[in-house]
């Protein structure tokens, strides 16, 4: 656990290859489904293999009524045939149990799911990504902005909104009287920025207020319609992702589930990975993330 093949090698005077022998005897490749009793909430993630170049791994997993979470599975790419096989793999009486799939916005594993599970799982477009995705729209904006400011603005007057970036992404609520003082001067420079931060937090206090689906909607929409009355194009992208996957992000508010659990278990792939200078084979990533994450709990 939390260690390498090479480290275990070198600490027990083992060879490599014995090493690895024992991990495949005692470790499967791949999910033991009689280890679970129901599956009421997956997510699905993907992460990159290699470094800048466009492979991936699809990783399912399954957070337990313990809040344990469990590796279901380490799929290679994330093409929606691949997925769509791995859901069908699932025990049929297992399948049924499933209430809630998070996802990201990606449409081959939302339609995978749909496809295999049907309209009777609820399907939920992640909030972290969906704040990503409009929060992008802002930052693209700041760019812009800037950009022109720099062409038009004497050096020292454009030198004070140089670190305005993290201003911009800080919670309104913990910002300095100093800093609300820097915001103010940016937004008398440019008034589409403010209005794109006002929009930005708004749709943020959407999801933070406890609503339910139906008035998510109706203030998500109210929110849409104001925007495009304001001309500002820098949301476009998430507008269409609103148009597109209103009923999966308004998903959210009905228990306001999210793959919170799959984004923290990337940041333990991405450093099982580096410790391990790679893992190029789908079934020792899975050994490793379960060993990791039930080593003790197994062979302790």
């Amino acid at each position: 656990m939390n260690s390498t093949v090479v480290d275990v090698s070198i600490k027990e005077g083992l060879g490599y290859e014995a090493v690895q022998g024992i991990i495949d005897r005692r470790v499967s490749e791949q999910v033991d489904w009689n280890e679970f009793k129901d599956l009421k909430q997956i997510g699905i993630d993907e992460i990159a293999g290699k470094q800048g170049r466009r492979d991936f791994f699809t990783i399912v997993t399954t957070r337990l009524a313990t809040g344990v979470r469990r590796v279901l599975g380490v799929l290679e790419g994330r093409e929606k045939a691949t997925v769509k096989k791995f859901f069908s793999s699932i025990p049929k009486k297992l399948r049924k149990t499933i209430g809630v799939v998070c996802s990201d916005r990606y449409e081959g594993y939302i339609n995978a799911v749909k496809e295999v599970l049907g309209q009777r799982v609820r399907v939920v477009v992640d909030r972290f990504h969906v704040a990503k995705l409009y929060r992008k729209g802002l930052d693209k904006l700041r760019k812009q902005e800037l950009k022109r400011f720099k062409q038009e603005l004497p050096e020292a007057d454009y030198k004070q909104f140089e670190g305005v970036l993290w201003l911009l992404r800080k919670n309104p609520a913990e910002l300095t009287p100093a800093e609300v003082e820097v915001l103010k001067g940016l937004f008398k420079y440019t008034p589409l920025l403010g209005a794109a931060y006002v929009f930005c937090y708004t749709l943020t206090a959407i999801f933070e207020t406890p609503l339910t689906k139906a008035e998510a909607k109706r203030r998500l929409l109210a929110w849409k319609q104001l925007v495009q009355e304001s001309q500002l194009d820098c949301f476009a992208s998430f507008l269409s992702t609103l148009d597109k996957r209103l009923e999966e992000i308004t998903n959210y508010f009905v228990d306001r589930q999210s793959s919170g659990f799959v984004e923290g278990l990337n940041n333990k792939i991405k450093v099982v990975k580096r410790r391990c200078y790679g893992i190029f084979k789908v079934g020792h990533l899975f050994q490793r993330l379960s060993i990791d994450l039930a080593g003790y709990e197994k062979f302790a």
